[in-house]
């Protein structure tokens, strides 16, 4: 288990993150989101042991980063977003040497060389040079020194950036993979990434904490009671606009307007769900209703609400 505690980290009068708090859970794949600078890179390192924290504490199965560094740092495999690689040695080499400093024994050495290769999919290029390999190669070599010595966390900072879209799904495999027997924490600013794979999100904003929950939940949160509705009518849209405005705390946009026919997208308020009076509004009009389909609020829209005002900032 992973807990961290009121971690903040500042660069002079800058904070990159403020106060932020959250338990990770065994045998989880869990997902850190947020937009660009929103501070995941920056916990990573500090949960790593890359970075010292300003304030606060992160445990790593009880082992506090800052008090018991290398008992903590024993416990997690780290690949961050440019992995660190000696691009003259290959795939094999790289491996025993990183094992090496691991303190792996002796003997137990080029099984777990072995066991890492297999897993990520690497033993058709383990003795080529690492200088010549793809992008999605090097990023499967970094994959196996993290999971080298099978640590019980693993922790993976933007591992799907600059990968094609089959190198993509080929990761997203590993990652499924690595849950099932590992910790997984996944950082992403790619909606779609984090959805794919993760049991659980947490969304970062500013530094700071502002959602967290399975994908389901995150929705929920955002769109329980709240119902956006797709209509399509047979009329004017001076007329159908009328029948609208009656209906107070209701946000409506015309989308399309051709041959007779009009669209709107109407967001209802929290806990409202008026369709059968708009039903018998747009009857008593005689305003023909051709089209009336209902949604709740998608992670994309959770994601964008719960980060826009950092988006509008910048």
């Amino acid at each position: 288990m992973i807990e961290v505690k009121h971690l903040t980290k500042r660069y002079g009068p800058n904070t990159a993150v403020e106060d932020l708090s959250f338990t990770v859970e065994d045998n989880r794949i869990y997902g850190f989101l947020g937009p660009n600078g929103a501070g995941k890179s920056t916990t990573m390192n500090i949960m790593t042991g890359y970075l010292s924290a300003t304030e606060g504490d992160v445990l790593i199965n009880g082992h506090s980063i800052i008090e018991e560094p290398e008992q903590a740092k024993s416990c997690i495999g780290f690949l961050p977003e440019l992995p660190p690689l000696y691009t003259e040695m290959t795939p094999y080499e790289y491996l025993v040497f990183v094992a090496e400093i691991k303190k792996i024994r002796k003997s137990e050495i080029k099984p777990a060389v072995e066991e890492a290769i297999k897993l990520t999919g690497i033993d058709g290029v383990r003795s080529r040079l690492i200088k010549n390999l793809s992008k999605g190669y090097r990023q499967r070599v970094g994959f196996a020194e993290a999971v080298l010595g099978k640590p019980p966390v693993i922790i993976l900072d933007e591992p799907m950036v600059g990968l094609d879209p089959l190198q993509i799904i080929e990761m997203r495999s590993l990652i499924k993979e690595l849950g099932r027997d590992h910790t997984v924490i996944l950082s992403s600013h790619i909606l779609s990434e984090i959805s794919e794979v993760c049991d659980r999100i947490l969304i970062i904003s500013k530094g700071r904490l502002v959602a967290s929950g399975t994908p389901e939940e995150l929705e929920q949160q955002m769109g329980s009671g709240r119902m956006v509705l797709n209509l399509t009518l047979r009329g004017s849209r001076e007329a159908c606009e009328k029948v609208l405005a009656g209906f107070e705390g209701m946000s409506c946009s015309c989308t399309g307007e051709e041959n007779g026919e009009v669209s709107f997208r109407v967001e209802l308020p929290k806990g409202e769900d008026v369709r059968d009076k708009l039903y018998f509004a747009f009857a008593d009009a005689r305003i023909p209703i051709l089209g009336m389909t209902s949604q709740i609020a998608s992670l994309e829209e959770v994601f964008l609400e719960l980060t826009g005002a950092e988006k509008e900032a910048k």
